[in-house]
């Protein structure tokens, strides 16, 4: 982890600039409606019911909108960001999207730094908000060169990785956290038995635990991760700190080092979902829906069933609510294209008539 600390102004940033900034981002907030949450259909499931909160719909079209406007809105009033100053980020792609958002409204200059891995879909999605890439070969790789290069052009590397718990409001200010819980109000089992996310950051997690222990609600959080990440063995063991397998395929979750802004303490549960499960999910549920969603949603869907299939086998009667990270047309030339899956050895076949099993007999096979 690295110790460097925020890109400092030779001066002190200009106050009227920054309350120009902070009415114009605000005022972008104002006019955006909350997200929607999608019932999926359970048929074989009488007793669970399973929503996503569906944060494609974002301007940006997914959930790093939240964080990108937390993280700026952050690093402005802390004084880190100045009129005219270079953004930089590491990301694998749909922060950078966001972020290249608000700097464009802000006209502030913004790289991104991002694998060479990265969907070309989301250095198309930059690219058109202003932004420009700057390419790594591993994603190890970002942090350095993002701080490297916020030295070299006296600008600003916002981190998303150490500042993405701290820099959104736990507690409250419609987080996402109190935006579930307020539109399942009025749905048959209110108070969700579980809330299934991702790790990337580990900000949305650390969100929605804080905000339910804050709030005494009985609702527990599962992360669903990448086989491939470092997530899950830290939790089950922290004094692991790193892996050095092959990095996950699914894109926007699971790291090879333990993140800063990864808790361990509020989530409740883990499951390691295999690549090609999640590839396999996604897939299936663009197909129950209309509409394509990307990879690491199909995560989220996978250990969705898993629970929903231990509910079941207890004869639990319960709520399951997950996410809808963003839309899988920014994966048309990956997950959703046989020639991909093929090169990379995927065989989603499977894992597809698993999930398919799943929707139709409330069970998911092992």
């Amino acid at each position: 982890m690295s110790d460097v600390l925020p890109t400092a102004t030779s001066a002190p940033v200009s106050r009227d600039w920054t309350a120009h900034a902070v009415r114009r981002i605000e005022a972008d907030y104002n006019r955006s409606a909350d997200t929607h949450l999608i019932p999926v259909d359970l048929p074989a499931l009488a007793d669970i019911a399973l929503y996503l909160k569906d944060e494609s719909s974002h301007p940006t079209g997914s959930l790093k909108h939240r964080l990108a406007r937390s993280l700026f809105l952050y690093a402005l009033c802390n004084g880190w960001i100045g009129e005219g100053m270079t953004i930089i980020e590491a990301s694998s792609g749909s922060t950078a999207v966001s972020e290249a958002y608000f700097a464009r409204m802000l006209k502030l200059p913004f790289i991104a730094v991002v694998p060479r891995s990265t969907a070309p879909e989301k250095i198309q999605a930059i690219e058109f908000y202003g932004g420009r890439c700057h390419f790594v070969d591993r994603p190890g790789d970002a942090y350095a060169a993002s701080e490297q290069l916020a030295r070299d052009l006296g600008g600003h590397y916002m981190d998303q990785f150490t500042y993405a718990e701290r820099a959104t409001d736990w507690r409250g200010n419609n987080n996402i956290a109190e935006s579930i819980f307020a539109q399942m109000s009025r749905e048959p089992c209110p108070t969700p038995r579980w809330i299934v996310c991702g790790a990337g950051t580990g900000g949305t997690s650390a969100t929605i635990g804080r905000f339910a222990r804050y709030n005494l609600h009985d609702t527990q959080v599962c992360v669903a991760d990448p086989e491939a990440s470092v997530f899950h063995r830290h939790w089950a063991d922290r004094t692991v700190q790193t892996t050095s397998e092959a990095p996950s395929r699914i894109e926007g979750i699971g790291r090879a080092r333990v993140e800063p802004s990864f808790i361990p303490g509020v989530i409740d549960r883990m499951i390691a979902v295999p690549d090609v499960a999640s590839i396999a999910a996604a897939r299936v549920l663009s197909r129950r829906l209309g509409r394509r969603v990307g990879g690491s949603t199909g995560t989220n869907l996978w250990a969705c069933a898993l629970l929903a299939t231990e509910m079941a086998q207890a004869s639990e009667r319960g709520s399951i609510v997950s996410i809808l990270c963003d839309h899988g047309d920014r994966y048309a030339s990956s997950y959703f294209n046989d020639d991909w899956l093929s090169a990379q050895g995927f065989d989603v076949g499977p894992y597809e008539r698993r999930m398919d099993a799943f929707f139709a007999d409330g069970r998911l096979p092992a």
